[in-house]
């Protein structure tokens, strides 16, 4: 067998696979006999049809059958000797076969890139540690306490006020005509207030007391995040049938005890200033695994396979879409596309893909290994993250290999980030969640 690489790029190659012709001859006469012994043709006794009557009835197939055989047979050969690890599905170039000359055809395959060694010690690194305040507590208690709000139809006779709940039917015209993008729907529940259709919307509806109807007409901004909607003057039809008000439960031990696990509102308070604790970590963290990244794109450049992006590009288009279909709306009605969305998130594909080769990188640079210590660390830090018992997840690894393949990938990743960090000039920046939103902060000077 005789094989030819042909280097496109970097990361592509095309193997050019040439099969002797006895090889070729060897594998057709194989499957002709085994055609021979299996195939019922009338006038002809099992297993005494002719030569030449199955090559003009069956030629066509047994080619293709045979060529398939053959690249079967030698496509992962041809890589031993290459030492080409591809990345996805090869693309194969299938041409016909021909009797009694040696088969060729080619395969198309991307690679991992080859990175130069990195520098990992000059780096000085700027991180944030977020403060828990004691403001931010009691946000996270009035969430809750939304959370566990009860709505009652309000009795009196009175005017919607802001803030109240209704219950309306609705439908929006344009140009005197039912306009399908704000369709006829009944029974809608509504804050007002919360703007969730549009403020001139809300502000209609103040006023209105039930058992009666309104008209109005609402121009849609530009910018609207309904493409269908977006620019437009709509005239809608309004039905109000209930004014509720939401009724909030006192914030009290009692309180506490009906969220379970609880005895008292300051132990609460206490689990609430924890679990903001843990996710500022994880976001100061991630923060500095962002800036370390950064730093190592600067050192290298190097062509990305592009089945690497287009794999991670699917998967933050699908996850956009899920943020869409979580909000109740299609991409129709976000006024999006697919090709839009792979557009505009093609940029970050193709950085995630890069910060994880490099990592990659690092892994071998570093002769950085999962250990069992490691491995259950990660665990540990995984059952935390998501209230799930690390046996519950080691279960799940043990039935789906991939998965534990992806965790394992990304437990050697932060080990790789964590190898840096120790070796970093790193100067730690004090803040909270007020000054991140006024655009300052707050430095205590500390480095390590």
């Amino acid at each position: 067998m005789k094989i030819d690489v042909e280097d496109i790029s970097t990361v592509k190659k095309i193997l050019h696979v040439e099969i002797p012709k006895a090889d070729v001859t060897k594998e057709l006469n194989k499957a002709y006999t085994t055609l021979k012994k299996n195939v019922r043709i009338k006038g002809f006794r099992p297993g005494k049809v002719p030569l030449s009557i199955l090559e003009r009835r069956f030629k066509k197939d047994m080619d293709a059958e045979v060529s398939g055989q053959l690249i079967q047979n030698s496509y992962v050969e041809a890589l031993r000797k290459t030492e080409l690890v591809p990345l996805g599905e090869p693309i194969v170039d299938r041409p016909d076969l021909e009797q009694g000359r040696p088969y060729h055809y080619s395969v198309t395959v991307e690679v991992r890139p080859s990175v130069r060694d990195l520098n990992l010690s000059d780096f000085k690194l700027k991180k944030k540690v977020y403060r828990v305040t004691d403001e931010e507590v009691e946000t996270q208690l009035k969430i809750l306490q939304k959370s566990q709000a009860q709505l009652r139809v309000v009795e009196e006779d009175r005017p919607v006020e802001k803030g109240d709940f209704v219950l309306i039917d609705y439908e929006g015209f344009k140009d005197g005509k039912p306009f399908t993008p704000a369709s006829k729907t009944e029974n809608f529940l509504i804050e007002v207030g919360s703007e969730r259709i549009l403020k001139d919307f809300d502000q209609q509806l103040l006023g209105m007391r039930p058992n009666t109807s309104k008209e109005f007409p609402v121009h849609f901004p530009a910018d609207y995040y309904n493409k269908e909607l977006a620019g437009l003057d709509i005239t809608f039809k309004v039905a109000l049938k209930e004014i509720k008000e939401e009724i909030l439960p006192e914030i009290d031990d009692e309180f506490a005890k009906d969220l379970g696990e609880h005895e008292a509102l300051a132990e609460l308070k206490q689990t609430i200033r924890r679990e903001l604790e843990r996710r500022y970590k994880a976001q100061s963290e991630q923060e500095l695994r962002r800036d370390i990244i950064d730093m190592l794109i600067e050192q290298a450049d190097f062509e990305l396979p592009e089945v690497l992006v287009k794999h991670e590009l699917s998967a933050l288009v699908s996850e956009a879409r899920n943020a869409l279909s979580n909000r109740g709306l299609s991409l129709d009605e976000a006024g999006q596309t697919e090709e839009g969305l792979s557009k505009e998130y093609y940029p970050i594909a193709e950085k995630k893909v890069r910060g994880y080769l490099l990592l990659q990188k690092i892994v071998e640079q570093e002769g950085i290994t999962a250990t069992d210590e490691m491995l259950e660390q990660a665990y540990k830090e995984m059952a935390e993250a998501i209230n799930q018992p690390v046996d519950k997840i080691k279960q799940f690894h043990d039935s789906y290999k991939e998965a534990y393949g992806a965790f394992k990938q990304r437990t050697l990743e932060e080990q790789a980030i964590k190898s840096i960090v120790q070796k970093s000039t790193i100067e730690t920046i004090e803040t909270d969640k007020a000054d991140i939103a006024n655009g300052t902060h707050s430095e205590v000077g500390a480095k390590s």
